[in-house]
């Protein structure tokens, strides 16, 4: 039998050969393992991303370039939108009319210039019957159009109509987000302040965001003791408790909100009642229907069970032997609760209060209802704009401020209390 010798490089031993060539094997078979279990959890979450993608990233996404973005007049206008960018400031001449006539002629033969006259009419309120009348007229204007324009109306002349043309020509503004917040621009272009009069958003951003923070309070207010009584109560019966609190779940929204109108109006149960007991006169009947009152009502007993089940999530594992303890250490009842029990409760509560508030400021069918001209909020108008008016861009505006302040407030949560404390049930 002949025995073989191996035969290594100078400077490497037999001992020390294998470890290293066997330290690489299992790193690069580590790494292969660790790319395949990535690239199979990617697979896993793949459906859901791109459905986040579809339902909520890309509607967001054209939510806010629709409150900057409107073509209307840039589009439909190009040799007025073409006169107005190569002479900026400059009065509008001869051939700025007649630029301004060929627009008209073309958009009315393509049965865009509504278009047109709409998106001018939200910089300039007054304005879209001088466009759609305009329609019928262009056919007979003859030069010299500056004339023939000013005679038949005197509004085609007007600086400030050719102050807001000047702006409508370019696509991208912030002019949606200026009126959003009871600004508009001057003749000059610079930003001021609406007449008193005509300022809506702001005083109701104010109002949306007071009466959300007042409901909140009423809801917290409502369900700390519910939820306690819950989470102290034995199993079997906190169960039975629980069916009453979501029992609101299983109950249309629409037929809650209407049993409110029934309650709350003025021929409605609950002052027929106060008649009935003569707590009241029937001509002085409680107005408790189309104002704040119904919708502080309403959305208090929509919104309670969202309260209500993240204070339950975190008072059940609380060990009742931590008050019992600081009680017979000599604490009171109070400092107690003050003490031990409230600020183990504190992420409960801001979870709570996080998201009764943010579905209080987007509730609008429940305001629209029950709430009348003094109980609207600014989903309300929001919807207005999409449906009514037909102004998206403005409505986009609207909710992509809803939308930051939104945000903000869930950054200070972040902040104060940490998203990772956050209990939601």
């Amino acid at each position: 039998m002949v025995e073989t010798t191996a035969v290594y490089p100078p400077g490497r031993q037999p001992d020390s050969v294998l470890p290293e060539e066997s330290g690489k094997a299992l790193r690069r078979s580590l790494a292969r393992s660790q790319r395949s279990a990535r690239r199979r959890a990617l697979l896993l979450v793949l459906p859901l991303l791109l459905f986040i993608v579809v339902t909520f990233v890309m509607p967001i996404g054209q939510l806010l370039l629709r409150s900057v973005y409107n073509d209307g007049f840039s589009a439909n206008m190009p040799a007025v939108s073409g006169w107005l960018d190569d002479h900026p400031g400059a009065e509008p001449d001869e051939s700025a009319f007649a630029a301004l006539a060929t627009d008209i002629r073309n958009a009315a033969e393509a049965k865009t210039l509504g278009t047109v006259a709409t998106r001018v009419n939200y910089d300039l309120p007054g304005t879209r019957s001088l466009f759609t009348s305009a329609a019928r007229k262009s056919r007979d204007w003859q030069p010299p159009y500056h004339e023939t324009m000013v005679a038949e109306d005197a509004r085609w002349g007007d600086p400030v109509l050719w102050g807001v043309m000047r702006q409508a020509a370019h696509p991208y503004t912030a002019n949606f987000y200026l009126a959003a917040i009871d600004m508009q621009r001057d003749d000059a272009g610079a930003i001021e302040r609406v007449p008193e009069d005509r300022r809506i958003y702001v005083p109701l951003f104010l109002r949306t965001f007071w009466l959300s923070a007042l409901i909140t309070g009423i809801c917290l207010v409502l369900a700390y003791p519910i939820a306690h009584l819950l989470a102290t109560l034995p199993l079997r019966r906190s169960n039975l408790l629980m069916i009453l609190v979501l029992l609101p779940f299983w109950t249309s929204l629409l037929v809650r909100t209407t049993a409110w109108m029934v309650l709350l109006q003025e021929q409605g149960v609950v002052n027929n009642m106060l008649v009935a007991l003569r707590i009241i006169n029937d001509d002085q009947r409680l107005p408790m229907m189309y104002n704040q009152f119904g919708t502080i009502i309403a959305m208090t007993h929509i919104l309670l069970p969202f309260m209500v089940l993240p204070l339950y999530s975190v008072m059940r594992p609380i060990n009742p032997s931590y008050v019992r303890a600081a009680r017979s250490l000599g604490a009171t009842s109070w400092t107690a609760f003050r003490r031990v029990y409230f600020p183990q409760t504190l992420p409960g509560i801001g979870a709570g209060s996080l998201l009764v508030f943010i579905l209080a400021v987007g509730y609008y069918i429940t305001p629209a209802l029950v709430g009348g001209a003094s109980g609207q909020l600014i989903s309300n108008l929001i919807a207005y704009h999409m449906q009514g008016s037909l102004n998206w861009s403005m409505a986009a505006a609207l909710a992509a401020i809803l939308l930051a302040a939104v945000l903000l407030l869930y950054w200070l949560y972040d902040r104060l209390i940490g998203i990772d404390n956050m209990k939601l049930g």
